[in-house]
């Protein structure tokens, strides 16, 4: 439906005068106006102001911050949010987020400048954080509502919200409650003021009543739209992560630029190979550097036939492709060793096509330094000159090189330019090694690596290492050398409780470690608190719009096969949270590598001011320079023009198309028509049904001071970690990698 310039123009004319901002065209012959593609952010320094920009920042969707308490802050006057272009009228923000509904002083000329600016062009503006009241739409608390902690509420997407902007979600939006004696999400429950246009999206029920109250709705009024949040969040908080996204959506309406989807993929690490296993009496592993030489007894983990039948079986039945990081040694030594046999090696070339492969060295080598590991810590071997002694460019060529010519004997479907080191390896590792080995870099060339594992815990940027970027991987925190539940949770105890609790008080040194209250229950321990928090931790990254995979290893997936509790918890929650139209996206580490690339070089654009997006009528263009590729989410139907004619733009994703294009040869910029000429017409529907009268009367009122606010409850303002729980530590000494 296409809006009427004409009747909007005369709604606001009287206040467009006044305050001399560019109006809209008043006549149908008139150019149509300029919105540019991009989000002003008023901002106070609270949470949730600050969760909004970190989502569009993640997305790559530009946005200006004003910051309300910088002495030095532009001020938000009608030059500020709009002027022409070669004589056509631009608004210079699709949306305005505020903090509230109104954060400024009684009688604040921005205020004003900002509703006229909203009335003019049709923007919408968010209230990120906002009292409900009857300017926003909503009772006061007192007239039976409600206001306090929705700790471990299931709020409840709406119909219309289902049928609006948070249609990609299944229906429940569950508040966290990491930590029963913090309050985590404050909030106000009400229903809409009498009379108010005013359409809930997000519900819960109001205590102590049968009704419900609003957490997130649209008020139509004074020919304006809100989208009025009436519950406080991080960034960090899964409320807020699922709703993130029809956030974005309603505000900008579905024209966008930058895109989100949600990913998991999950990598094996050691396939072939045998890990080795945790010694609960000595709190150490034997065969690795974190025992001193000599000390207990080996007893490797190593998958079995029937262990690889139930990886691939689960992997068919969940739809779910596992990466698997192989050493092609591992197989060959088991043979050596066994007569010539290796069933479980059968078994997976049976299966090799339900998997993924991964090159991870013929004998899963340490490739930085050389170790010296007659010392716990292990240190770094040195030359007579005191400087260090690496692993040479024939070696860790050798490891890459014959591994995966082992794989293709073996007829494993590689990617050869994928490359996973052993406990990433050759990459530098604090506090032995803090520089990669020299080595590294020209024998990834020697061998056409691309795409190079990294530790996310370590080593979390995309950077170069000769002719390879990385790709970092989170460590699940089930260890390496566990496949036991009891070896799990006494490694876990010996880990995170400190040593007046009879652990290493490892926890009680780092910076970023928290120690258990108390040992976990040895027989619950794990299902009750590791699986949960793992669960979330995953999950987390997985609603963040983050590809980066996460990796366990082959000893998880063997004997008690500890890591499927936490990979179905993963896909069983995200799949009662989501709707069929949103999937998770399981990308091979290569194509991982490649989002990564093209969102740095998207940003950096970005931020540079080198990318230009506006829309005018039902055409968006984009103009970035030539070898940066425009992501973009539009409506479904979107096409992209081309020279000889036009095509479909992206690929369906919750509920919209969104993907990556580059400009044609020939052209200066991307070109997208949207289905039909999709420019808002609320301010046109209201006055059509009569809201013009009863709303106008808002414009005519002060602004008030800063809406008031419920205390930010100390929990909220958390780290990524849930509140009250262990960070997990990721480190080689503490024998959580291998």
């Amino acid at each position: 439906m296409k809006r009427s310039i004409r009747t909007t123009a005369l709604t606001a004319g009287a206040l467009l005068l006044a305050l001399a901002l560019p109006a809209a065209p008043a006549l149908a012959d008139e150019p149509a106006p300029r919105i540019d593609l991009r989000v002003l952010v008023v901002a106070d320094g609270g949470p949730a102001t600050a969760a909004i920009a970190a989502e569009l920042d993640t997305a790559g969707t530009p946005y200006t911050v004003v910051d309300l308490g910088r002495s030095d802050r532009p001020v938000i006057e009608p030059a500020f949010l709009a002027d022409t272009v070669d004589g056509r009228p631009r608004a210079k923000f699709q949306a305005v987020v505020l903090p509230n509904d109104n954060p400024f002083n009684a009688g604040s000329p921005e205020m004003a400048a900002l509703v006229a600016y909203e009335r003019t062009y049709a923007i919408p503006q968010v209230d990120a954080y906002t009292y409900a009241r009857p300017q926003a739409g909503l009772e006061v608390p007192t007239s039976g509502g409600y206001s306090g902690s929705l700790d471990g509420v299931r709020a409840e997407v709406t119909p219309a919200g289902s049928a609006g902007p948070f249609g990609y979600l299944d229906g429940e939006v569950p508040f966290e409650d990491n930590a029963p004696d913090i309050g985590e999400s404050y909030a106000y429950l009400s229903r809409p003021l009498a009379g108010a246009d005013f359409t809930t999206y997000v519900d819960a029920p109001i205590p102590g009543s049968t009704a419900r109250g609003s957490l997130v709705g649209e008020y139509r009024h004074d020919g304006r739209r809100e989208l009025v949040v009436t519950f406080v969040y991080n960034q960090y908080q899964q409320q807020f992560r699922l709703l993130a996204r029809g956030i974005v959506d309603w505000m900008t309406e579905e024209i966008r630029l930058g895109g989100s989807r949600n990913y998991f993929a999950v990598h094996v690490d050691d396939v072939f190979g045998a890990d080795d296993r945790w010694d609960p009496l000595l709190n150490c592993t034997p065969g690795d550097v974190d025992c001193p030489p000599g000390q207990g007894t080996q007893n490797p983990i190593r998958m079995s036939a029937e262990d690889v039948r139930d990886a691939a079986d689960w992997s068919r039945r969940r739809g779910f492709a596992l990466d698997l990081a192989y050493n092609g040694a591992g197989s060959e030594q088991h043979r050596e060793d066994n007569g010539g046999a290796d069933p479980a090696t059968d078994e997976f070339l049976a299966r090799r096509a339900d998997f993924r492969w991964l090159n991870h060295t013929y004998d899963h080598a340490f490739l930085g330094c050389e170790q010296n590991v007659t010392v716990v810590p292990w240190k770094c071997a040195t030359n007579a000159d005191g400087s260090t002694r690496y692993v040479s460019r024939t070696e860790i060529s050798r490891q890459i090189s014959e591994n995966r010519q082992w794989g293709e004997r073996a007829g494993l479907p590689l990617r050869n330019d994928e490359l996973v080191t052993g406990e990433h390896s050759g990459l530098k590792v604090l506090p032995q090694q803090p520089d990669d080995n020299p080595n590294l870099a020209p024998a990834l060339a020697d061998n056409g690596v691309a795409w190079l594992a990294s530790d996310n815990s370590r080593d979390p940027g995309q950077r170069a290492v000769g002719p390879a970027l990385t790709v970092a991987r989170y460590p699940i925190n089930i260890f390496y050398n566990a496949g036991r539940t009891s070896e799990q949770v006494d490694e876990y105890n010996w880990l995170y409780t400190s040593r007046a609790q009879g652990g290493s008080g490892l926890c009680e040194d780092l910076a970023n470690t928290t120690c258990l209250d108390a040992p976990l229950d040895t027989a619950t321990g794990y299902t009750n608190h590791i699986v949960p928090l793992e669960t979330s931790i995953a999950l987390g990254h997985v609603l963040a719009n983050d590809p980066r995979p996460h990796f366990m290893h082959q000893s998880n997936l063997a004997e008690d096969r500890i890591g499927y509790p936490v990979l179905d918890a993963v896909l069983d929650r995200y799949a009662a949270l989501h709707a069929d139209n949103t999937p998770l996206v399981n990308l091979r580490m290569s194509d991982i590598g490649e989002e990564l690339r093209e969102r740095t070089v998207w940003n950096t654009a970005v931020k540079s001011g080198a990318v230009t997006g506006y829309r005018i009528g039902d055409a968006v263009t984009v103009q970035a320079p030539q070898d940066v590729a425009v992501t973009a989410t539009m409506p479904a139907g979107t096409a992209q023009s081309l020279p000889a004619g036009t095509t479909g733009f992206g690929e369906p994703y919750a509920g919209t198309v969104s993907g990556w294009v580059s400009r044609a040869a020939g052209q200066d910029s991307v070109t997208l028509t949207l289905p039909q000429a999709l420019v808002p017409a609320h301010a046109v529907a209201d006055q059509a049904a009569g809201h013009g009268d009863r709303t106008a009367r808002r414009a005519e009122e002060p602004p008030l001071r800063t809406a008031p606010r419920a205390p930010v409850p100390a929990g909220v303002l958390r780290p990524e970690r849930p509140v009250g729980t262990v960070q997990p530590v990721r480190s080689v000494q503490l024998g959580t990698e291998h």
